[in-house]
């Protein structure tokens, strides 16, 4: 469980490392890339932790990414929606749920 609240926080960093400055389009390239930077080293701090305590927890590898990749896209479609204000379309929960898929077949041991 501290693996997955870890990737989400930060994975909640990454996001506004990744796309707050575009909200700030008048900001020089320069500051964009500074806080970016501070920004994404608070998520380094959260991230390498995560990894380490759900790999020693038994996570494989592949299960850590998956796990970090499907935390990013709930984090970024809330983003999206309320941060930056993008219309949110049906066909983005189509995609969602064939990610929840993936996750399924990641973790589910009938398949071998």
């Amino acid at each position: 469980m501290r693996t997955i609240l870890l990737l989400f926080a930060s994975n909640i960093f990454m996001t506004f490392a990744w796309y707050y400055h575009l909200k700030h389009e008048g900001w020089p390239l320069w500051k964009a890339i500074l806080i970016s930077w501070l920004i994404a080293f608070i998520e380094y701090c959260l991230a390498v932790p995560a990894n380490r305590l759900g790999h020693s927890a038994g996570f494989s590898l592949f299960q850590l990414k998956i796990i970090q990749e499907f935390i990013t896209l709930l984090v970024f479609g809330v983003f999206a929606v309320f941060v930056m204000k993008e219309a949110f379309h049906w066909r983005y929960l189509v995609s969602f749920a064939f990610l929840l898929g993936a996750v399924y077949f990641m973790f589910t041991k009938r398949f071998g």
